[in-house]
Parts: structure tokens; sequence; C-alpha cells
């Protein structure tokens, strides 16, 4: 699903913008720039200077469509996505095959709130600001948001690290057969997108692989057979 893919995309432009990316400040969360799709943090991007980096990675946990009901038709669906926000403080760890990035290990009540409060802005803004109506396109309604620490309890063991799921009831793609292109609602939200945005830039190399239709000439006669 399109739709899936795109709502990824848009809450990468709503907490990492365009326009804070190009001045190099303005960011809406405490992870600044380091907003990642689908990926994990590099090591040369976090700041060895200080006892740890806040950094978010979305993914595309799941997807699916249905019927509305039993006998609903066929282009009567809804959708449904979720959204997967791990908001961690990265620190640079090591092993036998060097260095990789990690999430600080240590139990600090200091770096818990930071860590919430890097969470409460991902709610924020995709839920409240008026930047997130980028995101709030593709959504019909959040129905649950999850935050899953990581940690091990029985062993002790606890990271700063948080996986926000956002279970999203979103709008199930609408492609324009002779028309080709993007289908809805994606087509507006790439419209809506700075030219210069990484999410626009993601979405117009997907356009290219959904050429119109051609459909087959018409023959005349109606709905009862051809012209005699």
């Amino acid at each position: 699903m399109l739709a899936a893919e795109a709502l990824r995309l848009a809450a990468v432009e709503v907490l990492c913008p365009t326009a804070a990316s190009l001045a190099g400040s303005g960011f809406p969360t405490l992870a600044g720039r380091l907003v990642y799709d689908s990926r994990a943090a590099a090591v040369e991007d976090l700041d060895r200077t200080k006892p740890y980096t806040p950094t978010l990675t979305l993914h595309t946990a799941e997807s699916g469509v249905a019927l509305r009901g039993p006998m609903a038709a066929a282009d009567d669906t809804e959708a449904d996505a979720v959204l997967d926000v791990v908001a961690q403080l990265a620190v640079v760890a090591d092993d036998d095959d060097g260095e990789f990035v990690d999430a600080m290990a240590e139990t600090d009540s200091d770096a818990r709130l930071v860590l919430a409060a890097l969470c409460a802005q991902v709610r924020l803004h995709l839920e409240r600001s008026q930047d997130g109506g980028l995101w709030r396109t593709l959504v019909r309604r959040i129905v649950k948001i999850e935050a899953q620490t990581f940690a091990v309890p029985n062993l002790g063991l606890r990271w700063q690290r948080v996986t926000m799921r956002f279970h999203c009831e979103i709008r199930d793609d609408d492609f324009d057969m002779t028309g080709g292109g993007l289908p809805q609602p994606i087509r507006r939200l790439y419209e809506a997108l700075p030219d210069q945005s990484y999410a626009k830039a993601k979405l117009a190399a997907l356009a290219s692989h959904f050429p119109a239709e051609v459909l087959p000439p018409f023959e005349g006669g109606d709905a009862y057979g051809p012209e005699t």
C-alpha cells in the first residue's frame, strides 16, 4: 500500500522539515536533523562530546486493507497502517566488529525525562501542530498509540529507547487509471510538500511506476450489444 509508505514519508517531513534542514535550525524536536527513514542512526552523526544524542527512526511496521462489510463494493474499502517511531538517546558502542550505534543503557532519571520529552514532541507535532496537518491528510483517525520501552526486566536491563506505535486508520489508494501517476490522497500530499523535500523526491520516483492505462477504442452500440 502506497498510502502506508506515504504516511511515513509525511511524518519524516513533519519531524524534520525541509525549511529547518536548509536553515540548519528551527527543528521541532530534540532530535534535530537526526530523523531517519527506515534505517538506523549512523555513528558519524552522533555528537561524541555529549553523553547521548537524541534520534528518531521511522518505520512502516504493518498495513492492510479490507472491504467495509460483506456486501461492500470492490472499491468500498477501509485501510489501516502502523507507523513505528523509534525514539532513543543514542551513544557509540563497540564490539569485536567495531563501533555501532546503540541506545544509552544506563539508568538515568534525567535522561529518561529527556526521552519522554522527545516522545511527547513527536505526538504533539503529528497530532496537534499546524505542520502536522500534512501528515493528517492521510489519517482518518489514530486508533491507538503504544509506547514500548526497550528492556529485559528479568535481567534488570533497560535502554533509553522507546518505540511509539501509531495505529492509524488511513485513506486507501485511489488510482487514476487513465491519468496515471500517484493515487489520491498521496498526490495531494506530493503537491503540498516543499520542492526540495526528501519525501517529495521519494514520491516523485514512485509516480513514474504508474503510467496511464490506455483504454480500448469505443466501437459504438449500447448496453445491449453492438449496433446492427
